[in-house]
């Protein structure tokens, strides 16, 4: 009966053991979900911080966006004017030599 007592005890101890470590281990992963909680905590506040950077840099790069596209579009603006002004002006052009035709030669032009 003491071998059986004996044996018992070792058990109880080892049990005793065996709970000790799985508190040891519940609370190292209680630490580090704290940790993770806290790093997560302090990501969010440096990118909360750095929202209003982010923000003008969007807002900067779509006015220089804006910008380019407007030096584009008064770009061909301009180039269709000046394209249609040289239309108009060789329009002009026949439209003289028709008129002095019609007036030198009536007959031509009824």
């Amino acid at each position: 009966m003491d071998g059986a007592k004996e044996t018992l005890k070792r058990l109880l101890e080892a049990e005793v053991r065996a709970q000790a470590l799985v508190d040891q281990a519940s609370q190292e992963r209680d630490k580090i979900i704290q940790q993770a909680l806290a790093e997560a905590r302090r990501a969010e506040e440096r990118f909360a911080s750095r929202i209003p950077e982010i923000q003008q840099s969007f807002v900067t790069r779509a006015e220089k966006r804006a910008e380019q596209t407007i030096s584009e579009l008064t770009r061909r603006y301009e180039e269709r004017e000046r394209q249609l002004e040289a239309l108009a002006k060789e329009r002009k052009g026949e439209a003289s030599e028709i008129v002095l035709a019609s007036l030198l030669d009536p007959a031509a032009y009824p």
